[in-house]
């Protein structure tokens, strides 16, 4: 079973660099859930190339995307230039499982992100990064599930009580916790995803 380090992320975002991936529509998790987040700073933590860091930045929000693989970025910031929004938005190549930033922010987010660490690692690791006051979101795959052509090894999923168990009050208040099934279309084909998704705001 393969392993989520750098190399497996250069090769899966290689097709988006040389022009042949499909640009993705934005998760509809994110609308959903941060319509009535006052604006601020926000962090996509394992950005990708981009979709859900520029969608934020459009809106507004002054955004750190970060993500291991150099080459999700280079098409991150080509998407960048297109959008005119250079100013709201900052690229950073980091591993995740390892990046110790200077700073919170007031939302962090991560979408199907997967290190090498397991996922509950890194979602703790990433409630750290956010500001008393500020907001968490979570959406991951469900045990189970393959996601555009990468299966889940174990610990590379978790279920809804495991990340919710990570977030205790009165640190901290869960505004949603929920598991659901859509689909999707790359390239053509219909792919059935069963997601979980968890808010949390920080309290202390």
């Amino acid at each position: 079973m393969h392993q989520f380090d750098k190399t497996y992320w250069e090769d899966h975002w290689a097709p988006a660099t040389a022009g042949q991936g499909q640009k993705l529509p934005v998760n509809p998790y994110l609308p959903a859930e941060t319509i009535d987040l006052p604006i601020g700073t926000a962090l996509d933590a394992g950005c990708g190339a981009g979709t859900e860091a520029l969608w934020l930045a459009e809106r507004g929000w002054q955004v750190t995307g970060a993500d291991i693989s150099a080459t999700a970025l280079t098409t991150a910031q080509a998407r960048t230039a297109d959008a005119g929004i250079a100013g709201r938005i900052e690229w950073v190549e980091a591993d995740l499982a390892r990046w110790q930033p200077k700073r919170q922010w007031d939302l962090v987010i991560t979408n199907y992100a997967h290190p090498e660490t397991g996922q509950l690692a890194l979602y703790q690791r990433i409630a750290s990064w956010v500001v008393p006051g500020g907001s968490l979101l979570i959406v991951g795959h469900l045990h189970g599930d393959e996601h555009r052509g990468h299966a889940h090894p174990e610990g590379a999923t978790a279920t809804l009580a495991e990340i919710t168990d990570l977030f205790p009050a009165p640190n901290w208040r869960i505004e949603t916790s929920c598991e659901n099934t859509r689909t999707v279309h790359p390239g053509g084909r219909a792919v059935q995803l069963r997601d979980v998704i968890v808010r949390v705001h920080r309290l202390t």
